[in-house]
């Protein structure tokens, strides 16, 4: 296997994690005819344990499982995530506020404001868990681990599931634990708090994996990646989180968006920030001396992939695709003016807006389709494995 050290890092962000499959989709293009996975470790966070457990699952045929996953997100509608029924919202926040009144603090919340069912099904239906199993031990794929937050430890617990080589790990609230991933780690994963229910596992609760992962690297390390691949869903342009009106007093959606973007994007950019500090710090470290086995530590080779647009204002231009309930509610909330676009740009599941983010994800990856074969180790190759077939993305990516 091609790259069996390189290390794959989707993190969380709702809707935009389709970024992530139109950058899977330019690298499946770059590779040869039924090339190898080229992800030894492949790493997934809420809505990035989705894209995660897919590849792993389909890891014997690498572009297969992109082209699966780019026809999934290419025809999703809010209504395959979760019932957009203002009716079934209105009853369970009604059901919920009641338990509270009638038992008490102590009384646990008996759901949740979203009914995440369709979701399920949808997931059940396209990812063969079963497989995962096979693909490992075929040697398709060393490791997959699926990240999610404890309700009853506090813990980020890292579910992983490899070859057998790996030891469990802990570190300050951070903890590795094997078994065999299922539906319910993935729904554990993408359980936002408030709008999904929490998900039980032997007997543990669990929600959205991002909401405690400070540190969304380590676990592909912990799994013998010695370089690693991130799919950042945050642009770095520097006006994406300015107000469009900073005058105005900042409204619910306002503050909600940015505390999204602190679960979801802040704490993967001040990883790899601290992981690159690390890696100079070691230019320091003569090998001959020893001082970094000592230590134990060594240099991680990284390449980061973030949107080069700010995905908030594509979410804005694809404000008419919600269905008309979605858009009555999120205008009262103020979702719908400028301040609180970025609040859309994650709940945005419908497939003109996700088919935009997979364009995206393809066109920044190719602008650095050296680096990416380079970072692979296919190297100069390139030129000769995919001769003429260098052209725009097929057909799942294009027009809506």
């Amino acid at each position: 296997m091609t790259g069996s050290t390189v290390g794959l890092i989707m993190s969380g962000g709702g809707a935009r994690a389709a970024y992530q499959v139109g950058v899977l989709r330019a690298i499946a293009d770059m590779l040869p005819e039924r090339a190898c996975n080229p992800f030894g470790i492949i790493c997934g966070t809420s809505a990035g344990s989705v894209n995660a457990a897919s590849l792993a699952s389909d890891a014997d045929r690498f572009d297969r499982a992109v082209s699966r996953l780019a026809r999934t997100w290419g025809t999703l509608h809010i209504r395959h995530v979760y019932r957009a029924n203002l009716q079934g919202a209105v009853l369970n926040l009604y059901r919920d506020v009641a338990a509270f009144v009638s038992a008490g603090l102590h009384s646990p919340l008996p759901g949740s404001l979203l009914d995440c069912g369709p979701l399920a099904a949808l997931l059940g239906r396209k990812i063969d868990f079963a497989r995962i199993r096979r693909t490992i031990a075929a040697g398709h794929l060393n490791a997959l681990c699926i990240t999610a937050s404890s309700y009853t430890s506090g813990d980020s617990i890292s579910f992983f599931q490899d070859n057998g080589s790996h030891e469990p790990w802990r570190r300050a609230r951070r903890v590795g634990r094997p078994t065999e991933i299922g539906l319910a780690h993935v729904l554990a994963s993408c359980a936002l708090p408030v709008a999904f229910p929490a998900v039980q596992i032997e007997g543990e609760y669990f929600g959205d994996g991002s909401m405690q992962q400070l540190a969304p690297i380590s676990a592909a390390l912990h799994l013998g990646a010695q370089r690693v691949l991130v799919i950042g869903v945050g642009s770095t342009s520097p006006g994406e989180r300015r107000a469009q009106d900073a005058g105005a007093w900042p409204s619910f959606a306002q503050i909600a968006g940015h505390l999204l973007d602190a679960i979801f994007i802040d704490t993967l950019d001040m990883d790899v920030e601290r992981l690159q500090r690390v890696n100079r710090t070691l230019d320091f470290i003569p090998e001959e001396l020893g001082g970094r086995q000592k230590a134990g530590l060594r240099a991680i080779e990284t390449l980061v992939i973030r949107p080069s647009k700010p995905i908030a204002e594509i979410a804005a231009a694809h404000v008419d695709d919600l269905p008309r309930v979605m858009r009555w509610v999120m205008s009262r909330v103020g979702v719908l003016e400028p301040n609180g676009a970025r609040v859309l740009s994650y709940l945005l599941f419908e497939r003109g807006y996700c088919r935009h983010l997979m364009r995206l994800g393809f066109s920044d990856a190719m602008a650095q389709r050296e680096r990416i074969l380079g970072f692979l180790g296919y190297g100069s190759l390139f030129p000769r494995l995919r001769e003429g077939r260098q052209a725009a993305p097929r057909v799942e990516l294009g027009a809506a």
